[in-house]
């Protein structure tokens, strides 16, 4: 297995963001985390990628404990999160070119992988532009381009097509599958939408407040539901009440100060 959790825990103070959860997930599989506003989705995948430290609870990713093998843990993961890592003052080019510094890409490759990747996003005639004149779903495009300039084992994508119009969600599902294909490469994402899950993922985890309530392929999860599709099989594993988002550890991140959190 790719990665395991086992008893996996999160607290803030008093409130328990992740709650005692366990999975693995094979190599090459794409895994959906879906779940509604405050279900836990950010806080799990903050820690499988080394940002928050568990509670308690054992991780390994790629064979590495993110904990205490850090470095290491990172060097087998690319990650997309919820929210821009790219540099809006820096070119496309310039912002793949520091990430391949960063992390000891050699000198030699350098150019060389940077050209295959934004032209693999389609960026490649637009690698001289500043990326603030960018659209939302170009950004998603370089995010990822950078994500995989390593040649990660497993890529890692929180919320990837939040906000995106439905055209460039499509555009940037297709590339993700075409990565998991060619490279054989595992895919965790954490999702809202469950059209989204229900295309593109293998498997599906369904949380709710901290906890893993269901797993199984989409029908599976439509099996054990009785339902006919994974909306109402979703609907009725989480209920109907309306979510909050500071039900989620994010708010108590942000109020710590601590949201924005890749350090090396």
């Amino acid at each position: 297995m790719i990665i395991e959790v086992k008893n996996l825990i999160k607290k803030f103070k008093d409130f328990t963001a992740v709650d005692n959860i366990s999975f693995t997930v094979k190599d090459g599989e794409i895994l959906a985390f879906l779940g509604p506003n405050g279900a836990g989705k950010t806080t799990t995948i903050k820690m499988l990628t080394t940002v928050l430290k568990p509670t308690s609870g054992e991780i390994k990713i790629g064979g590495y404990n993110p904990v205490t093998q850090k470095d290491k843990a990172r060097h087998s993961f690319g990650i997309v999160f919820q929210d821009s890592s790219v540099d809006d003052d820096l070119t496309a080019y310039e912002n793949m070119y520091l990430h391949a510094v960063l992390y000891g890409l050699l000198r030699s490759k350098r150019a060389e992988k940077i050209q295959q990747l934004l032209e693999f996003v389609e960026l490649w005639d637009r690698r001289r532009e500043l990326v603030k004149t960018f659209s939302g779903g170009m950004k998603r495009r370089l995010e990822i381009a950078k994500g995989l300039l390593h040649h990660p084992k497993i890529l890692f994508l929180d919320e990837p097509t939040q906000g995106l119009d439905p055209q460039t969600r499509n555009h940037i599902w297709e590339y993700i599958k075409k990565m998991n294909v060619e490279e054989k490469m595992t895919v965790f994402f954490t999702t809202h939408y469950i059209e989204e899950a229900e295309k593109v993922a293998d498997r599906v985890f369904i949380v709710d407040q901290g906890q893993i309530v269901a797993m199984g392929t989409p029908d599976e999860l439509k099996q054990q539901t009785s339902k006919d599709n994974l909306e109402d099989a979703f609907i009725e594993l989480t209920g109907h009440i309306i979510r909050d988002e500071k039900a989620d550890g994010a708010g108590f991140m942000r109020q710590a100060g601590r949201m924005g959190g890749w350090r090396r």
